[in-house]
């Protein structure tokens, strides 16, 4: 009798591993993104929603923040492993020694909307109109300078206003930020994000000075093709534990494959927006913009050579950044790449 007690000990103990194992949670990730619902972050947040990340195995939490500054602030913090922000910003961080590559591209055109307040109609015509006014940017870091805040000081730029004629105040990445600085009156002008500047204009709090989308802007400026939304981590990560990286790689490429195959209609449903107000802003702009994603994640070396150009062209004066090659911070390994 006893002998038997002790052969189904020995049966259950060496069952246990296999039970734990099925048994066992989804591993979980966090990836830091700006946001919550920014078109151009949008299939971040769309992974949990169509269960992309478990069919990897994985978990994925969010954490958004104001700006691809601070997303890129938490993965240098190791507070993250991941984080999605834009190409320049990425390679401002680089610049300044910070380990990031880039692994995956989220976006195929990036879109930013130069808006003004309504009130201002009369005051502001054109860009050189906002010298002494406030301009508020996507939030950056001591160690990385936004997209947003990039392509502003360019813009000014091309019209004469230097960075020191204008004041710059951080004005996130949601709806939220960007409509009460707008309704405040704590900034003038904005370099902000769809759908929220198309909505602010259906409500005539704001007027367009320059949108990246159109052609009469975007000639103006150098790269202006450039890589937005990226997938990017640290060298550390992929040297310690390149599964999780591949993992990862692949729950974008599903997310991204599973966007193209759905229309603007279905993509809206699975975010499961409850403001009928946002979820028909968001509906106009993914019908606005129907190529703004990537359809698989791939890295574009046309579009990788546009972000270089652009970065070089917002940063002269800084020798570092001017000799940073866009390729020294880019692993394809896992998304692959095209032309």
């Amino acid at each position: 009798m006893k002998a038997a007690f002790r052969s189904a000990l020995l049966v259950l103990a060496a069952l246990c591993p296999l039970l734990v194992l099925a048994d066992a949670a989804p591993q979980k990730i966090t990836i830091s993104v700006p946001g919550p619902r920014n078109i151009s972050y949008l299939p971040i947040d769309l992974i949990p929603k169509i269960g992309a990340d478990k069919a990897e195995g994985i978990e994925v939490q969010l954490l958004h923040t104001g700006g691809g500054g601070v997303a890129l602030s938490n993965l240098m913090n190791h507070n993250t492993d991941f984080a999605v922000a834009g190409m320049p910003a990425a390679m401002s961080l680089r610049a300044n020694g910070g380990k990031v590559v880039v692994i995956g591209s989220v976006d195929d055109a990036p879109l930013f909307v130069f808006m003004v307040r309504a009130d201002l109609k009369n005051k502001v015509k054109r860009i050189a109109d906002l010298k002494g006014m406030v301009i508020g940017v996507n939030t950056s870091s001591l160690s990385s300078k936004t997209t947003s805040q990039q392509l502003a000081e360019l813009v000014l730029k091309s019209d004469g206003i230097a960075t020191d004629m204008v004041r710059v105040v951080a004005a996130g990445q949601s709806w939220m930020e960007q409509s009460s600085l707008m309704a405040s009156k704590t900034a003038d002008a904005i370099m902000g994000d769809e759908p929220f500047a198309s909505r602010l204009l259906a409500e005539n709090k704001v007027f367009f000075l320059a949108n990246l989308a159109d052609p009469k802007t975007s000639e103006k400026i150098p790269g202006a093709n450039f890589l937005h939304a990226a997938l990017e981590t640290r060298e550390d990560v992929i040297a310690g534990d390149p599964q999780r990286v591949e993992k990862v790689a692949a729950i974008l490429r599903r997310t991204l494959q599973w966007i193209a195959a759905h229309t603007p209609e279905q993509v809206v449903a699975a975010l499961g927006f409850e403001d009928k107000e946002e979820r028909d802003s968001m509906l106009a702009s993914l019908k606005k913009y129907p190529h703004l994603y990537s359809k698989d994640g791939r890295l574009s070396t046309r579009q990788l050579h546009e972000t270089e150009r652009f970065f070089h062209g917002t940063s002269e004066g800084n020798p570092a950044a001017q000799e940073l090659k866009v390729e020294s911070m880019v692993v394809d390994k896992w998304a692959g790449k095209k032309d």
